[in-house]
């Protein structure tokens, strides 16, 4: 043989639908029973499922979970696509499987993960709306909201938590972060500037740019060069071009180089934009009286070396839900909202702590049935371990595409 030539195809087999039977074996004393002395009754050891009375497997409704929250699919879509391989699985009941699956097996490890969150240093905060159809005392047509809070750099597993509330009011991020105390990053709705004295809001010099940016575009091109709205993008680009040299320091030595070299920045526009004489209503006047309404709130990312200079962290952690708004476009109940948000916290996790969302989502359906999850911390913490690769690796790794 003079040789070999060898040519690789990529093959992708589509997925497969089977059924899995479980069969106990049950045993009983016969000699027992012919002298009439009692029939003692064994049967072999099973699992629990995932939803008792159900045909539900941890793998089929993890695969419709991610299908819904990671890839944007919604349930209309997937029973169609079963339908045509031959399997009739209405949406309502995927639906149902869900909701169940969410508050019987996720809502205990998304309440550990909410005490974990709120005793972290650094937090960010988010909102988006969502639609309710039928949601007690308000129009189909009504806005309701999902609330986002997060970890921010300081953790080495982040946190991301998603909650549904039926408005905006200041009181839920206030209910939400009881007995938090620390930094949240957070833009500039008023309703987190009332949280209380242990909370110290810190704002986003995103958007703040974004005012100037935005100011700069409605101007005509040939007015853009030289204008104030230019020199306010400015100011912010050289700031956010300081925090990409200091993204490697320590916290201290990065709260150290803020104040040597960024606060100088800081008071050279500040002074500048109190100067301007601009139009109110003017992209400019608008983007003026926001960062000089800000003013408090933008300063203090210079107090901590773990603080950032803008809330795209949460912005980022929103995104997934914004997207698959698009697709779903809303929730039919209170009930389903919320379970929504829990299971979009636990993939969003697990995602940020580089876990596969399906792997992770199985491994609970298939253990937690079978733990004490509701009344045992120490069963529950073995599902927040599960976040942690050291803990993956020490028990057989129940992610395996990590």
């Amino acid at each position: 043989m003079m040789g070999r030539d060898t040519r690789r195809e990529l093959v992708i087999i589509p997925a497969q639908v089977k059924i899995r039977e479980h069969v106990r074996k049950v045993y009983a004393c016969r000699d027992c029973e012919k002298n009439e002395c009692g029939v003692p009754i064994v049967k072999s050891p099973a699992n629990e499922p995932v939803i008792k009375g159900s045909f539900a497997s941890p793998e089929a409704i993890a695969q419709i979970m991610t299908q819904k929250f990671v890839m944007g699919t919604p349930l209309y879509r997937q029973e169609q696509e079963l339908q045509r391989n031959g399997i009739k699985l209405s949406r309502q009941t995927m639906s149902n499987w869900l909701i169940r699956a969410a508050e019987d097996w996720l809502e205990p490890i998304y309440g550990m993960l909410h005490e974990l969150l709120r005793g972290r240093k650094v937090l960010h905060a988010d909102e988006t709306t969502l639609q309710v159809l039928r949601e007690p005392g308000k129009t189909a047509q009504s806005k309701s909201y999902m609330w986002l809070y997060r970890t921010g750099s300081d953790t080495e597993h982040p946190i991301v938590l998603y909650e549904y509330q039926p408005d905006r009011k200041s009181k839920r991020p206030a209910e939400f972060l009881k007995g938090f105390k620390g930094y949240l990053h957070t833009d500039g709705y008023e309703a987190y500037h009332s949280l209380g004295s242990g909370i110290t809001v810190i704002g986003c010099w995103a958007h703040v740019r974004r005012k100037f940016d935005e100011a700069l575009k409605a101007l005509p091109e040939r007015d853009r060069e030289g204008s104030s709205a230019l020199r306010g993008k400015h100011y912010c680009d050289r700031l956010f071009m300081l925090e990409r040299e200091f993204a490697d320091l320590m916290p201290q030595e990065r709260y150290e180089k803020r104040l040597e070299l960024s606060k100088p920045v800081l008071d050279e526009f500040f002074a500048w934009v109190a100067s301007l004489n601009a139009v109110p209503k003017s992209g400019i006047g608008i983007a003026a009286h926001y960062a000089l309404s800000q003013k408090k709130y933008l300063d203090r990312y210079l107090m901590d070396g773990r603080l950032e200079i803008s809330n795209n962290r949460a912005e980022r952690s929103i995104k997934p839900f914004v997207i698959d708004r698009k697709n779903f476009l809303f929730a039919n109940t209170p009930r389903g909202a919320k379970a929504s948000a829990v299971m979009f916290s636990l993939i969003e996790t697990a995602k940020e702590n580089g876990l596969n969302p399906f792997t992770y989502l199985v491994y609970v359906f298939e253990n937690a049935p079978n733990r004490n999850i509701r009344n045992d911390p120490n069963a529950l913490q073995q599902f927040l371990l599960a976040f942690v690769p050291s803990y993956i690796r020490a028990i057989g790794n129940p992610c395996p595409s990590v």
